[in-house]
Formats: structure tokens, sequence, C-alpha cells
């Protein structure tokens, strides 16, 4: 049987991607790799929207958090936290162990944070120096407005700092465009790649305010990253050689579909989930404000997650992921980011409803494969609607 990994993260790997993993080892200071990683910087500044450097660091996406929050604040400075899942929760975390000052605005688990809320809490908190929020909050399937979060922050003296793991190459968060000061991701969600890197950009400013604040960090130094980038296409420290490799073939795949197709089939696969999961009577998480490439699905009182998530794979191959926190248990996220296609995603509803009668549930819906295939075909020709993002 074959197995299909339906996890927000790590994701499926395309052939191409592994068979470049699997290429003979290269030496990272040979002219031959340097020139690779000019190719690859190119591709992630068009890949995240901007004209700055996108600092590569070998370290999993939480490693590029405590980059973002250790270069661009000194201890005893004010940060708002946004706090809507266990990732919000990671940014208060870090901030802390930094010796932070965190004003924590939290949100009701499934809800989006609105530029009101924000307003109010700078009452409280008016010496902010900077809001640290997730794009997608993978605990919740919940897609925070980040356009119009930076449009708010673009005229103040304050960094938006922003989690886009398991947003860049999923959904729109065009860096220079929107006006984020800080974009960061991981390898192992849209970009296809297995766990091991991590990639962070920083506005114009940002980088001043980097520059003020003097980074205390040996490893994760971004002021030594950028002038190893500018001057000859380096890193500070030995890299993941082969990931980075896989790399440049993933944004050859980026570039030959169009970043815009790659959106509409991300934006056309939700909206087959989330149909699908509601032709079984399942209700979602995240109702209004939902991140694509994931959808959080609470389960029937008496249905026994992690049962059923067993049962998933261990009858059809099909791997999916639980709730985080006080919804252990009693979530599914089942994960359509990166390398999947509508044949994964049928075969993860189609588990899903089996899990569920394996485990005390019941659905009596008979027809919620071909609901969410005609909305997966709507989707895909329809596109996005602009607000969407």
């Amino acid at each position: 049987m074959k197995t299909r990994l339906l996890t927000p993260g790590p994701t499926p790997l395309p052939e191409e991607v592994r068979l470049t993993l699997a290429m003979d080892m290269v030496h990272h200071r040979k002219e031959g790799f340097t020139a690779l990683l000019g190719e690859i910087q190119q591709g992630l500044r068009w890949l995240f929207g901007t004209q700055q450097p996108v600092i590569p660091l070998t370290c999993s996406g939480t490693g590029a958090m405590t980059a973002a929050v250790g270069n661009l604040f000194k201890p005893g400075e004010q940060v708002l936290v946004i706090d809507g899942g266990k990732f919000g929760e990671r940014w208060g975390e870090i901030a802390g162990s930094h010796g932070l000052d965190c004003a924590v605005l939290t949100v009701p688990w499934g809800k989006a944070v609105t530029v009101e809320h924000i307003e109010k809490a700078l009452q409280n908190y008016p010496e902010v120096k900077g809001i640290l929020v997730q794009a997608s909050e993978t605990s919740t399937g919940v897609m925070h407005p980040i356009r119009e979060l930076a449009a708010f922050t673009r005229g103040r003296d304050i960094m938006l700092v922003v989690d886009g793991i398991s947003a860049v190459g999923i959904s729109p968060c065009p860096m220079d465009e929107w006006g984020i000061d800080c974009l960061l991701t991981g390898s192992q969600k849209g970009l296809m790649l297995p766990p091991g890197l991590a990639f962070i950009a920083l506005s114009e400013r940002a980088w001043k305010r980097v520059e003020e604040v003097e980074p205390r960090n040996f490893y994760f130094n971004l002021l030594g990253e950028r002038a190893k980038i500018l001057t000859n296409n380096q890193t500070n420290f030995t890299p993941a050689i082969n990931l980075l490799m896989g790399l440049s073939t993933c944004l050859d795949i980026f570039r030959e579909r169009t970043m815009e197709e790659v959106f509409r089939t991300q934006w056309a696969l939700t909206q087959m989930v989330r149909t699908g999961a509601t032709s079984m009577g399942l209700e979602l998480l995240a109702k209004d404000h939902y991140t694509w490439g994931l959808t959080a699905i609470l389960l029937p009182a008496g249905v026994d997650g992690a049962a059923l998530l067993t049962a998933c794979a261990e009858r059809y191959g099909v791997v999916m992921a639980g709730g985080q926190g006080h919804l252990k248990g009693r979530l599914v996220r089942l994960g359509h980011m990166g390398y999947v296609d509508f044949a994964d995603a049928m075969a993860g509803l189609y588990a899903l409803a089996q899990g569920l009668k394996l485990t005390g549930g019941h659905t009596g819906a008979r027809d919620y494969l071909e609901h969410s295939m005609e909305a997966f075909e709507r989707a895909l020709v329809s596109g996005p609607p602009q607000d969407a993002s």
C-alpha cells in the first residue's frame, strides 16, 4: 500500500527533488557550489517577493524565529506576541528566553487577529517595538491578515515579524509589496524539501534595526550572513549542502509551474478538503480566516483522535496529524500543501471517513467525495478571490 504523507510538514518530496538529494556530495567552498548559491539567492528573492537578501540557515523554522528575535530586538525591549495557537505561544517563549518584555495578545484558537485588536492592545503597550505573528498558525489552520497588519505597521516604528513557515510557497505573502519587515520559512512544507533548512529575509528598515541592535549570537548572526551572501554568495558556516541542491530543483519546479498556478492549486485543494469534511457533517475549526494547505477538522465527541489517526495510517496508508495543546485528541489536521494532488487529498478524506466509523464516530454521507471534487474543479477554474490572501 502506498503511504501518503498528509501532515502539515514534513510533506512529500517530488521525484526530481529526491533524485537531486541522492547526488554525490560536493564541497561548499568551491566555485561550482558558490555559483549555485548565487542562483538560489535570486530564486529565493523571487519566491519571497523581495529585493533584499534571503538568508539560508541550517536549522529548523524555529531557528529562523530565534534569529529574528535575537537580531531585531534588544533585551528589555517590548514586543507584542499574537498568541492564537501553539506557534504563537512559541513566539512568546523565544522572546522571553531573549529577555524581551512580552506583551501577549491572546486570540481564541480558530480565530484570526484583527487590526482593531492590535490597536486596542497598543493603547496598553505603547512601547512595543515589534509584532510577532504567524501568517498561517499551523496548529489551528488559521490565516492571520498579514497584508492588513503590514499596512498598519508601515507608518509606525514597529517591526512586523512574520512566521511564514506554512505559508511561503503555499499562499501569497509578497514581502516588499505588502511591507513585511521580516518574513521567514522552513524547508519541509511548501518548499517540498526535508527538514533542516530555514530562510529569513528582512526589509531595508529592518536591516537598519539589526545594525543598531548589534547581534550577540555567534551562529544566528544575520549581519555576518548577509555580508557573506553579498560578497561571494557564501554562508558563514557549513550549510546543509544536499538540501540546498534540492532547493535549487524546487525553485526550478516553481518557475516552470509559475507561482500563480501553485497558489491556484493550493487554493483548490483547500476548498476540496473543506468541502469534503463539511459534507461528512464535520465541523471546521477555522471558519472564516483559514490557511491554505492545511485543514483543521474537529472530531465528534467520543471519538478518540489518536486511535483515528492510527487507523487511517495502518488501514489506508494515510498519515495525518492530530491536535495540539487543549485540542489534542479532538482535532485532525489534514495537510494538503506542497507536492500533494487531488488524488492524495481524496485518499485523505476517504481514510478520515472510514477512520471515524472505526473509532466510534459516524457519517451517513455517501457523496462527500463527489462534493469535494466538484469544489476542487470550481476553485481550480475560478482561482482564489483577490481578498482570500
